[in-house]
């Protein structure tokens, strides 16, 4: 089973296969993806790393914090989707939803 890692803070110019060959070095990556802007096509400065179950607890030990370029990297396990809160309290028109 593979587990889903969250990096953040990644350099701009970071591609997906950087991504991958970086978290090799902790142990099997099953996919490596890092996270465009629709609009633009540019980076986020995050993403995401599948790793076999194994390994990931070693990725997330040896990589959080690690440096790239002056950035240091954050990296865990990633939550899902509906864990996390929706929106910030403000409908589309630009009022209070409260």
């Amino acid at each position: 089973m593979a587990v889903k890692l969250f990096v953040g803070n990644l350099p701009y110019k970071t591609t997906s296969e950087d991504l991958g060959q970086l978290f090799s070095q902790a142990g099997t990556v099953v996919s490596a993806e890092v996270v465009m802007d629709r609009m633009s096509g540019r980076s986020r400065g995050f993403g995401f790393v599948e790793m076999e179950d194994a390994d990931s607890q070693a990725a997330v030990e040896k990589l959080n914090g690690y440096d790239i370029e002056g950035r240091k990297l954050v990296v865990n396990v990633a939550r899902p989707r509906e864990d996390r809160p929706q929106g910030g309290g403000f409908d589309r028109r630009g009022g209070d939803s409260r």
